[in-house]
């Protein structure tokens, strides 16, 4: 791990018309780039005795560098470097966001903000049901490491995931749970993923600073022929990748469509 002590910090210059705010973060920049934070980005806390300035004068600068991407942080959560995307998924293959964040070396956890039983026309049309079919809603918001990743929202008829009702999915993967208790695994499916930008509340939710996108992801998961999942995920654009594989003979496809405004 690399060194964060006192020695490799360039002392301010208080006389310079350069503002102590944007020489913090031109230093911090210079020991970002030089691998100085691949173990741990310093807290405020820590800055604000390593450089003798205000707490106000660390935040202005790590504002600046969340603008530029150099550093991600929530509210109330310690700012760690933005260079490196953490989960990545596969293109073309059926996946358990539990499990990449577990394949990744981070906790997966959630909180459940919805698991129950209600009729929703949309989700019903995606799974070719009448408007009127009861369906398990669960909504939570997916966490890696201790930090937000994710807003999952999804649906599942009633006949089918009823037993789903009495989980507590705080520390459990859908998919294995959906096996174990009804004998259902989902054979195939369709996504489709687009760049967003998230509303305020979103951005709360997932600790998102202003400058910072998210992917939509919508699925249709099949059991055979049969529809029998209807997900929407909006994810941290700076969390999560997708990587697709391709040959020169087999390809892949890509669609290309205008996107309604939002």
């Amino acid at each position: 791990m690399a060194s964060t002590s006192p020695q490799a910090v360039a002392p301010l210059e208080r006389d310079s018309p350069v503002p102590l705010w944007a020489q913090l973060r031109d230093d911090l920049r210079r020991r970002a780039d030089a691998g100085e934070f691949a173990g741990a980005f310093p807290s405020e806390v820590a800055l604000v005795e390593q450089y003798a300035v205000s707490r106000n004068t660390v935040r202005d600068a790590l504002r600046r560098l969340r603008a530029d991407g150099v550093v991600v942080a929530g509210r109330g959560r310690r700012p760690r470097l933005g260079v490196e995307v953490e989960i990545a998924q596969p293109l073309g293959a059926l996946y358990s966001l539990y499990q990449s964040v577990e394949a990744a070396g981070l906790e997966p956890r959630s909180i459940v903000r919805v698991l129950e039983m209600r009729v929703d026309i949309e989700a019903a049309g995606h799974l070719e049901l009448a408007e009127s079919t009861p369906l398990v809603c669960l909504e939570r918001l997916r966490l890696a490491g201790g930090e937000p990743l994710a807003i999952d929202r999804a649906w599942f008829p009633a006949a089918i995931a009823e037993p789903l009702l009495a989980v507590d999915f705080t520390h459990i993967g859908f998919y294995d749970e959906l096996a174990s208790r009804t004998g259902i695994r989902l054979t195939g499916g369709r996504e489709h993923l687009r760049a967003v930008v998230p509303s305020r509340s979103e951005r709360a939710l997932l600790g998102l600073g202003p400058g910072t996108a998210a992917f939509a992801i919508e699925r249709l998961g099949f059991v055979r022929d049969r529809p029998v999942e209807w997900r929407q995920t909006l994810v941290r654009g700076d969390r999560f990748s997708v990587v697709a594989e391709f040959s020169a003979g087999a390809g892949y496809r890509l669609d290309v469509s205008p996107q309604p405004s939002t």
